[in-house]
């Protein structure tokens, strides 16, 4: 676990860097692009967002929001949705791609950071027609803790606050000039999220979720083994209703970080509920190797596509 641990955050340490610097390796082919905006209005790194222009098609866009992977540990590592052609293909097949930075669990405890997601989802809307974006079609996607607050979004759309396990929850926030716009977002495509932080070590983490200093534990601020109505507060399928938006799930059955039973549980509560839902276990898929492929962002483009087209 330590191995695994140490690895997790030299990886996320290597995300910290200029998005400009990043961006210019990648080779990102865009009509027009803006950078670090300020979604909220407080200066903070993690409330700052990039917008790219297809070439590929006409204004307005359809959106695509993305959210990194960094266990929840980085606020700055929006350029990672550029990584492995993940965003270039969203580009490439006509969708304005959102790229959008979240506090991390060391600047704040949950919710804080599906408050961030929803207040970045206010600001598009808000500014549709200033950035050439189509509010008619938002969709959302992720990947592993991107993944989890991408399938947040989705089950919380049209939900401001409730109440899970007794505890009572703000699911919108009061962020930035826009709270009078809708979160609400079409569609998820949520690639490998975990969703049930208590049954991760249960089913087969090569990683202890349980420990004190876990990612999870560290979002919730505290073990969550100590603290399950807290946790509870940060699981998807506590909120999975009849009006969620369609979901799109993608996960490797060999991901030592993140197992795959995660995906089928939300899966599972998702086509119980009769939200429509599909999930693809990919056969050797590890945490990003072989799931985050040409294959797979062909699925999510289709699937995108079909879900813009019935708006």
């Amino acid at each position: 676990m330590k191995k695994l641990f140490l690895l997790l955050i030299i990886s996320i340490n290597a995300m910290a860097q200029s998005p400009r610097q990043d961006y210019a390796s990648m080779g990102i082919e865009s009509s027009k692009s803006w950078i670090d905006i300020d979604y909220v209005g407080d200066g903070i790194i993690g409330h700052k967002l990039d917008i790219f222009l297809p070439k590929t098609s006409q204004a307005p866009y359809p959106v695509a929001i993305t959210i990194y992977g960094s266990a929840f540990f980085s606020n700055s590592s929006k350029a990672n949705c550029f990584k492995d052609n993940f965003g270039q293909t969203l580009l490439q097949n006509g969708f304005a791609v959102v790229s959008i930075n979240h506090r991390s669990s060391k600047d704040a405890l949950w919710p804080a950071q599906i408050h961030d997601v929803k207040a970045a989802i206010r600001f598009i809307r808000g500014n549709a027609k200033t950035f050439s974006l189509d509010e008619k079609f938002i969709g959302i996607t992720g990947f592993s803790s991107g993944g989890h607050l991408s399938a947040m979004a989705g089950v919380t759309s049209h939900i401001k606050n409730t109440e899970i396990k007794g505890l009572t929850i703000d699911l919108e926030g009061t962020l930035g000039n826009f709270t009078d716009e809708s979160s609400h977002v079409d569609a998820v495509v949520d690639f490998f999220g975990p969703t049930d932080f208590l049954t991760m070590d249960s089913c087969g983490s090569s990683m202890v979720h349980d420990d004190p200093k876990s990612p999870e534990s560290s979002l919730i601020g505290g073990p969550i083994q100590k603290n399950k109505k807290k946790t509870a507060l940060a699981n998807p399928m506590n909120y999975v209703n009849k009006d969620n938006p369609p979901f799109l799930i993608l996960h490797g059955n060999k991901d030592p970080l993140v197992p795959h039973c995660q995906s089928e549980a939300l899966y599972k509560v998702l086509h119980n509920t009769k939200v429509p839902s599909n999930l693809i276990i990919v056969d050797g898929g590890g945490h990003g190797p072989g799931v985050m492929i040409d294959t797979y962002y062909t699925q999510m483009i289709n699937f995108f596509k079909a879900e813009m087209n019935k708006q």
